[in-house]
């Protein structure tokens, strides 16, 4: 069953060129699965989640499709999905996602918990950082502007706006990765993606020779390091 929901997702997003392709189901995939070992989650269950993650994402099939869970629903459907699983599903669905999290909405069962920190550490690390470009290459949105400092605040209406950078973006949404995994493997993978993600930018302000974007990073993490404590 799981092998005919992946050749149906595989047809839905063959035409992705945002970061949010198979590729990315297909790792999240595999981090889910390391994860639910160790936190004793349904990986069936998880397995189905992750699949049909993305295939209503509103910046791909609009805000009906996700609010209806329009492809994820014809999918299990065809496949023979029983209701009760596909309850559990979408109401998984509801909740996983960064701009979710902004709306106040966290997963409530293991399942759900364990494909939400896995499909947020893609968005960090190494490969955070090759789709956040991949992303605003999509979009047309420049990799960096000198002038245009972050925000502060992110808030769900603003995160939906086109982020006037992608360095605007990592250091708005992605640096903040780390503080919303639910899970203690995602804590401890979500932490590594992130410290590699502020060397990254580190050493990117230095080669740009942007010394008043290092001091704001080194203002940045100092901030959130008082908070934390």
């Amino acid at each position: 069953m799981l092998e005919r929901v992946r050749k149906q997702v595989e047809v839905l997003l063959q035409e992705d060129h945002s970061g949010h392709g198979m590729e990315h189901v297909t790792r999240v995939l595999d981090l889910a699965l390391k994860f639910a070992e160790v936190e004793n989650a349904d990986k069936d269950l998880v397995s189905l989640i992750v699949l049909l993650h993305d295939v209503d994402d509103y910046k791909l099939f609009g805000e009906e499709s996700q609010k209806n869970f329009t492809n994820a629903k014809n999918i299990m459907n065809s496949v023979g999905v029983s209701i009760q699983d596909q309850e559990k599903v979408c109401e998984a669905l509801s909740t996983i996602g960064y701009s979710k999290r902004l709306k106040g909405l966290v997963p409530k069962t293991i399942e759900a918990k364990v494909v939400a920190d896995a499909d947020m550490c893609d968005g960090i690390g190494a490969v955070g950082i090759l789709r956040g470009f991949q992303f605003g290459m999509s979009i047309d949105r420049p990799f960096f502007v000198s002038d245009v400092f972050p925000v502060d605040f992110m808030s769900y209406d603003y995160h939906k706006q086109k982020t006037v950078s992608t360095v605007n973006f990592m250091i708005e949404s992605l640096l903040t990765y780390k503080d919303l995994m639910l899970t203690s493997m995602g804590q401890k993978e979500a932490q590594k993606r992130h410290d590699i993600m502020v060397q990254f930018l580190y050493h990117f302000f230095e080669e740009e020779n942007e010394q008043a974007w290092i001091t704001y990073l080194d203002k940045y993490l100092e901030k959130k390091k008082e908070n934390q404590d």
